[in-house]
């Protein structure tokens, strides 16, 4: 049994959609290129919850309530021969940013992806947003020479 207090890392399940759609506001909020639409969102993260094959959401949850969530999204290498995977939508209550919620959601996916023999994380951040990219790098993450290229269809 956990402490009151003390945060539990666990696969988003169904009825965690408004909740992370409300993180995914705050994440898009602070992002140049994302506007946030919580019906889109809610969508989305229920295509994800209810197909585990396309990814993961892990959440991170305190007191009961959701204050953190990642995903991986699942592909294939064809350089690796292998699953692999690309993190999107980390994101932490700013209440709770600074006090390892963080660290534990990516560990946690990082475990994850060890665990099920994935051969790579890919992901991408804003690159004025030096705080992530200091959080990145202190949890192995590499700067990678490849450019992001993104055509929006529809």
């Amino acid at each position: 049994m956990n402490r009151v207090g003390m945060p539990v890392i666990r696969y988003a399940g169904e009825g965690d959609e408004v909740r992370c759609a409300e993180l995914l506001g705050i994440l898009f909020g602070e992002e140049r290129e994302f506007t946030a639409d919580s019906d889109t969102q809610r969508k989305a993260l229920s295509m994800i919850i209810g197909d585990p094959g396309v990814g993961r959401i892990f959440v991170a949850e305190v007191n009961g309530v959701v204050e953190g969530m990642v995903m991986l999204l699942f592909t294939v290498s064809t350089f690796l021969g292998k699953k692999v995977a690309l993190l999107e939508d980390m994101v932490v209550a700013p209440e709770w940013r600074g006090k390892g919620l963080g660290s534990l959601l990516i560990d946690y996916a990082m475990e994850f992806a060890t665990l099920e023999g994935l051969g790579r994380i890919t992901l991408l951040t804003d690159g004025d947003n030096e705080a992530a990219k200091r959080f990145y790098r202190a949890k192995g993450f590499n700067r990678s020479e490849m450019v992001v290229y993104r055509k929006m269809l529809g």
